[in-house]
């Protein structure tokens, strides 16, 4: 059971715990999100030509780079949580955490997708830092990448 503090926007609630707790859903960024379109926007799939179907990108990478090169960045995502989810409340107070992201020959733009995905989906505050690294991939990318 949840009972208001009354600090005006009604985002903050104290279990009786005496605890604190604040909706942390971007409402604003998710309803942006809803109304994208476009070529895998949304999770839906890409539609390929036959001359874009080569098995060549598949072998090198495990999925189509041609694909993925040419998805946005910043791309939406569906909304899998269970339902209960979508209105969980946590604790006002969380501890900012660091993000270590190992890969091994990744595809380029699928890791540069998945590091705009943490920074939009992620409150600031929690983000300490964002690092990659390289698992001795043999492409010659780069062999450690740090954000804070």
């Amino acid at each position: 059971q949840t009972f208001p503090l009354g600090l005006g926007d009604g985002q903050f609630y104290a279990w009786t715990d005496g605890l604190r707790r604040k909706d942390w859903h971007d409402y604003e960024s998710i309803q942006k999100e809803a109304m994208r379109s476009g070529k895998g926007e949304h999770g839906k799939p890409y539609p390929l030509t036959e001359e874009d179907r080569d098995d060549s990108a598949y072998r090198e990478n495990g999925f189509n780079i041609f694909v993925s090169n040419s998805i946005a960045l910043e791309r939406s995502l569906p909304d899998i949580r269970h339902a209960n989810c979508k209105h969980k409340m946590y604790l006002e107070r969380l501890p900012n955490t660091s993000i270590i992201i190992p890969f091994h020959n990744e595809g380029w733009t699928s890791l540069l997708r998945t590091i705009h995905s943490i920074i939009n989906r992620t409150p600031e505050s929690l983000i300490a830092e964002i690092i990659l690294v390289d698992d001795f991939s043999d492409r010659g990318k780069i062999q450690l990448i740090y954000f804070t």
